[in-house]
């Protein structure tokens, strides 16, 4: 029933459908008018000769009100219909309803002029064709809902139709029309009337596919350069337009500056009203940094980052209110907006870069509380070149074996003795010299390549092992540190079952140590990728614990054999009376866990006593040594210096 309705027409349309008939009927009526208009301009001209050249001018008067008068009306509509179409198509600003009231009359007329030409027709026994030719056009040509083309060709025909019945016919001499004039006029109705419905439909089917492929090119136009969650634009936008307005002749190159936003703790926002809520504030703090750098370049960067481009002048009065606004967002949660501004030199005119300097000028004062906005300078720039140059350089340093294996020994409090080894990695660059790995470690982080430095350590200890082994060397299980990343970007654990087998390593001289805040994060691959690695025989330590704010739910919901409490606990160690119950607590705990207990960042013999005492099983820190290449080890080992413990030897 309701696609009969809409095939006849008894449907609301869209505004899109509704101009699309009005145009097509705009187009039509052009062809329409200029047919009528040469016809009745032919009609004039062949009239007034057939009056001359018969001398018929007396009977003028007649002549006018019978032909002259019809063609006149007839030509007038026509040109007004096609002055009308023609404007409204070159796209003049002219009402609409004035051309609906127009093709109405124009209709009308056309209808009326078949009527009264076909009536003179038929009493002198000629044929209808006119008031046909205008029924089929009126109807046809241009596009009527059914319903509406039913009303007019219904009226039209039996008005006609009870005018011809009233007349005698010519060739039959009898009043009225004959069966078969009413039948052929019955079924030229219904043949005007099933093209005026198929006429609707293809025109109304075309509308709507135009509409479809008009609502998936706007669509599609709008996220090539809008965001889809904020709706502010994204960085497609902000690339290309940034690019010109820095090529721009007219630019003050001077005057202008990129900035970049991060609301800090978004994630623990996110994590504890969920993403809806996350989402909501995402929306709010987009559209108040669009409305603060009004007539700026405003774009989501990702995540919670956002970048802009605007003047210098009165940057900072405006960064410093956003952050009290963004303040005011938040609830138990604290939140921080952080921003990094950098302002271009010279010709500058890489985007990329430009927000890449901003973007890191804001790392720098994460977690700085007391810093809302940071300038990118030399100093930053020291810093930015060499995290390019470690992104663009791990693959060359694990080629060229910049990348060096330090071993930490770790000590069991029993017998004093090495009991284990920590793996750690050293970058040993001819440009730089020593590389920390606070530095290298957290810059491979951020941009996903740790992968290849933990694939890389596992080799190189697993060598070391087989090196050991072959020459009858000492050697102590290894614990490798795998980061959360590793599990989510490569098949870490099926990486390091191959490379055990290919070396032929026993599976308990290694150990995977995975830190605290790796696991408060939510991914649902690290319980599996931790239940798969105790399966295949491995140890799983829980590195840094205490250093987060889950750690119990961590016990809680994940099985570790070493807990290993992180360094800072022991930082206050003589001034602060609250570390001792609180390790030997610790302690206790991962007796009652059925764990080993491992503290790290040992630095006196009084620490190593007390954590001895409260039945700490193994320590580690510079007491006994820092990180050091496995040959200095060894050397240490056979000087005396350090010991392994019997049962590791006899293995």
């Amino acid at each position: 029933m309701k696609v009969l309705l809409q095939g006849l027409g008894f449907e609301k349309q869209s505004k899109y459908v509704r101009d699309y008939f009005y145009r097509t009927n705009m187009r039509a009526s052009i062809y329409m008018s200029m047919v009528v208009i040469v016809l009745e301009v032919w009609m004039l001209i062949r009239m007034t000769k057939t009056i001359f050249e018969n001398n018929l001018q007396s009977n003028f008067k007649h002549y006018f009100e019978k032909y002259y008068a019809n063609y006149l009306v007839l030509l007038a509509s026509g040109i007004i219909m096609l002055v009308y179409a023609i404007r409204y198509l070159r796209g003049k600003k002219i009402d609409k309803g004035v051309g609906l009231v127009i093709k109405w009359v124009f209709t009308f007329v056309c209808i009326y002029f078949g009527v009264k030409i076909s009536l003179n027709d038929y009493s002198k026994g000629e044929q209808i064709l006119t008031f046909l030719t205008m029924e089929l056009f009126s109807l046809c040509l241009l596009t009527w809902k059914p319903y509406a083309a039913f009303l007019i060709s219904a009226s039209s025909y039996m008005y006609f139709f009870y005018k011809i019945d009233d007349m005698v016919a010519v060739n039959t001499g009898q009043l009225g029309t004959t069966d078969a004039t009413r039948i052929n006029f019955f079924i030229m109705w219904i043949s005007t009337m099933m093209v005026c419905i198929a006429n609707y439909n293809n025109t109304r089917s075309q509308a709507l596919k135009d509409q479809n492929l008009e609502e998936v090119n706007t669509y599609l136009s709008k996220i090539s350069v809008e965001d889809e969650l904020t709706g502010i634009h994204n960085m497609v936008y902000f690339r290309t337009e940034a690019e010109k307005l820095l090529n721009y002749v007219t630019t003050d190159r001077e005057s202008i500056i990129f900035l970049f936003f991060d609301i800090e703790n978004f994630k623990s926002y996110n994590e504890k009203y969920g993403f809806h809520e996350g989402n909501d504030l995402l929306k709010r703090i987009a559209h108040m940094i669009d409305a603060a750098f009004n007539n700026s370049l405003v774009s989501r960067y990702s995540d919670d980052h956002f970048v802009v481009l605007t003047r210098v002048d009165g940057v900072q009065n405006v960064i410093g209110e956003l952050s009290g606004e963004v303040k005011k967002q938040q609830r138990e949660v604290h939140l921080e907006l952080k921003c990094g501004a950098y302002k271009p030199i010279g010709n500058e005119s890489d985007v990329s870069l430009a927000c890449d300097r901003a973007r890191f000028a804001c790392n720098s004062i994460k977690k700085h509380y007391d810093r809302t906005l940071r300038f990118y300078d030399k100093s930053l720039e020291d810093k930015f070149h060499l995290k390019q140059y470690i992104v663009n350089n791990i693959d060359t340093a694990i080629q060229n074996d910049y990348i060096k294996v330090y071993y930490q020994p770790i000590v069991s409090t029993k017998t004093g003795c090495i009991c284990g080894l920590e793996a750690l990695a050293r970058w040993q660059d001819p440009k730089y010299g020593l590389l920390s790995p606070g530095i290298f470690i957290e810059i491979l982080e951020e941009y996903r390549q740790i992968y290849k430095l933990d694939k890389y350590i596992i080799e190189a200890v697993c060598k070391d092992y087989r090196d050991s082994v072959d020459n009858h060397k000492p050697f102590a299980p290894v614990s490798l540190n795998f980061s959360r990343l590793d599990f989510e970007l490569c098949d870490i654990v099926g990486y390091l079952c191959e490379t055990v087998e290919k070396y032929n390593v026993p599976k308990e001289f290694i150990d995977v140590e995975i830190t605290e805040s790796a696991l408060t994060v939510q991914q649902d691959f690290l319980p599996d990728a931790i239940k798969k690695l105790r399966d295949f025989g491995y140890k799983v330590w829980l590195d840094d614990f205490g250093s987060g704010y889950s750690s119990l739910n961590v016990l809680k919901d994940y099985h570790f054999d070493v807990l290993k409490i992180d360094m800072k606990f022991l930082s206050g160690f003589k001034s602060n009376e609250k570390t001792r119950p609180i390790l030997e607590n610790i302690v206790d705990l991962t007796k009652q866990l059925k764990m080993i207990s491992l503290t790290e960042g040992v630095e006196t013999e009084e620490q190593y006593e007390f954590l001895g005492n409260i039945g700490c099983e193994r320590v580690q820190g510079y007491l006994f040594s820092k990180p050091v290449p496995l040959e200095q080890l060894r050397e240490r080992i056979a000087s005396g210096e350090l010991s392994v413990c019997k049962e590791i030897k006899s293995a």
